[in-house]
């Protein structure tokens, strides 16, 4: 009879435990400068504590030195969001030399990733929504500093979009057109930049992703090209610091993916399919965006607002038991 007892005693422990993370232990995730992944990074955080037992901190980040980072030394053990074209060449390695894995797609529609105008300017001049015409009025774009310049502004220096957008300005022919490649110092820089000519109605050219708050707010139009999107050479040599010979083409749709190392994926699996189901759309996103910067928010505050408010959507990453130590640990805050 003792043996019998013992069974469904087991089995209750077995499942008070499923959970536990008792194998998680202390791990470190990537939280990025920019909005979204502060926000994924802050909303994995909480999760990963209350609902895995993990012992989870943010460490800072950056896309090139974290991927390399977690290739070559194993830390941090999670990159929320990372823009796998970005670099992926080396993350193709690290996945084939069994050192990181990719957990799944953090933006379930991709990112997006051009050179923009603002919507008014086209409401004006409907070529201004291509190169051809940006070129061909390149004496509105003034340079903050220099009237008989034009700028362009670029990606800030050391994310990795400053090698794709500086290689785009160099195939392009933009210098030769009139314009300088204007860094805005940082990615608030560039954001200010652009809602200052919002402000002002004024002509604005440069580059910018989405899902952002920014583009949220702030209506733009992605400038054509005329190339469509050659992908290989993309990958090739625009994402290349050493790519001699840029040719013209417009970004391709940018997976943007959920990266963590071995070691984290092989002890802790059950923490690894949370965040293979932890996804965003865009739209989410963008609300979310605009809100965090409406309200001035940083990251553990916008986190608290999305666990709050969009409970439908991160319950349905996560096991019944695991959200419902994530609902008591947030109606302690």
């Amino acid at each position: 009879m003792k043996l019998v007892s013992a069974v469904p005693l087991l089995l209750v422990g077995t499942l008070s435990t499923a959970y536990a993370g008792s194998e998680c232990g202390s791990i470190a995730i990537a939280d990025m400068n920019w909005n979204s992944a502060t926000l994924m990074a802050n909303v994995d955080r909480f999760i990963l504590e209350h609902g895995y037992g993990c012992k989870a901190e943010l460490v800072p980040g950056d896309t090139m030195p974290t991927g390399t980072s977690m290739t070559e030394k194993g830390e941090p053990d999670i990159a929320p969001e990372l823009w796998s074209n970005s670099l992926k060449a080396a993350l193709d390695k690290g996945v084939a030399e069994k050192r990181l894995r990719i957990a799944g797609k953090s933006l379930s529609d991709g990112g997006e990733e051009g050179f923009w105008v603002p919507k008014y300017l086209v409401d004006k001049d409907p070529s201004l929504a291509t190169i051809k015409g940006v070129i061909a009025n390149a004496g509105m774009f003034k340079h903050p500093e220099d009237p008989d310049r034009s700028a362009f502004y670029g990606c800030p220096a050391g994310w990795n979009c400053q090698i794709t957008s500086g290689n785009l300005f160099n195939a392009l022919g933009l210098e030769k057109a009139g314009f300088d490649l204007v860094d805005p110092g940082s990615g608030a820089g560039l954001a200010g930049s652009i809602a200052k000519a919002y402000e002002r109605q004024q002509p604005w050219f440069g580059y910018y992703w989405a899902p952002t708050g920014v583009l949220g707010k702030y209506k733009m139009v992605k400038v054509d090209f005329g190339s469509g999107v050659k992908e290989e050479h993309y990958t090739k040599c625009i994402s290349q610091a050493d790519c001699e010979n840029p040719e013209v083409t417009m970004y391709p749709p940018s997976p943007v993916h959920t990266v963590t190392t071995e070691g984290f994926a092989a002890r802790a699996p059950e923490a690894y399919a949370y965040l293979g189901k932890r996804a965003f759309n865009n739209a989410q996103m963008n609300d979310l965006l605009a809100w965090m910067e409406e309200e001035q928010a940083d990251g553990d505050v916008v986190m608290e607002h999305f666990l709050k408010n969009y409970e439908g959507t991160w319950t349905s990453w996560v096991p019944v038991p695991v959200a419902a130590k994530v609902k008591k640990a947030l109606a302690e805050i």
